[in-house]
């Protein structure tokens, strides 16, 4: 099993997903006061198949609840993640 963990790039405006240390799969964002609004979410061609997209939802979704953030699923993936998964509907700002 890889090593899979999630950092906030801030200077790059992304969320990375680490797949033993390499980007497999990211999501870029802006932030304005307390609401991060993902706009777009792409995994590695040589790493699709893997379920890194979802993986890259639920951190990124942690870290933002721990913040103490909400959330604007702009990109559809993470609609559709947010959509299937109710345990995040809390964090869309409305």
């Amino acid at each position: 099993m890889s090593d899979l963990s999630v950092r906030d790039n801030a200077p790059e405006h992304r969320f990375e997903l680490l797949v033993d240390g390499e980007v497999g799969a990211l999501a870029t964002y802006r932030t304005r006061d307390d609401v991060v609004t993902i706009l777009h979410t792409e995994t590695a061609p040589e790493m699709r198949g893997r379920g890194l997209a979802g993986e890259l939802a639920r951190q990124t979704l942690d870290q933002i609840r721990a913040r103490g953030e909400r959330v604007v699923p702009a990109c559809p993936f993470f609609a559709e993640y947010i959509g299937a998964h109710p345990e995040y509907r809390d964090l869309v700002a409305h």
